[in-house]
C-alpha cells in the first residue's frame, strides 16, 4: 500500500493531485498516525520563480535536487515546518508542499500536528520506519479543484499559476 518511488519520479503536475486522497502516515510515540491528504501545492523547477530552486541549489534545497520520494522540510517564522515531497527526475527541482490534511487546514498546522522537524529533512518515504504516503482502498468522492498558489506573490505571474489542488469536499 505505501507508494513507490516510481510514483514520486513523475513530474510534479502529475504527482501533485494524485497524492489527493492518499493518507500521509507518521508514527508518533509508537503509535501511527494515518490522514487523508486533501491539499497539496506544485513547485516546478528553477524557472518556478514561486519554488526555492528559484535561485539554483543551495545548502537549504538541496535535497529538490535528490531522488524523489525524499521529503524537503524548512522552517517558517521561525515556528512552522512545512513539509514537502520532493518529485521528478534527479537533478530536476521539484517539490508537492503538503497544505491540508483531513481536519487541518495549513501547512504550518500540518507539520506542527505531525512533529515534522529539522530531522525529516532527506527522509525518505519509499523507506521510512516513521513517515510515508500509503494508497487506500476505495476512491475518494469528490472533484479536484486547481487554485492559484498561496502567498507567493512575489513571483510574478507565477504566482498566479493553478497549482494548489485540493479536494472540494474539504
Amino acid at each position: 500500500m505505501r507508494l513507490t518511488r516510481g510514483f514520486f519520479e513523475r513530474d510534479v503536475l502529475k504527482v501533485a493531485p494524485s497524492m489527493l486522497g492518499k493518507l500521509l502516515v507518521v508514527r508518533k510515540a509508537g503509535k501511527l498516525e494515518k490522514r487523508l491528504i486533501t491539499e497539496v501545492e506544485a513547485y516546478r523547477g528553477e524557472e518556478d520563480l514561486a519554488s526555492h530552486a528559484r535561485f539554483g541549489k543551495t545548502k537549504r534545497n538541496q535535497i529538490m535536487y535528490a531522488t524523489a520520494g525524499v521529503i524537503y522540510v524548512y522552517l517558517v517564522y521561525g515556528i512552522y515546518w512545512m513539509l514537502n515531497v520532493v518529485t521528478g527526475q534527479k537533478g530536476d527541482p521539484q517539490a508537492v508542499l503538503i497544505r491540508g490534511l483531513d481536519g487541518i487546514k495549513g501547512p504550518g498546522r500540518v507539520g506542527k500536528l505531525l512533529g515534522i522537524d529539522k530531522s525529516f529533512y532527506g527522509e525518505d518515504l519509499t523507506k521510512s520506519e516513521r513517515i510515508w504516503i500509503e494508497e487506500i482502498s476505495g476512491k475518494i468522492d469528490g472533484k479536484i479543484l486547481r487554485l492559484p498558489r498561496v502567498g507567493v506573490d512575489y513571483a510574478g505571474e507565477w504566482a498566479k499559476k493553478k497549482w494548489r489542488f485540493m479536494l472540494d469536499r474539504f
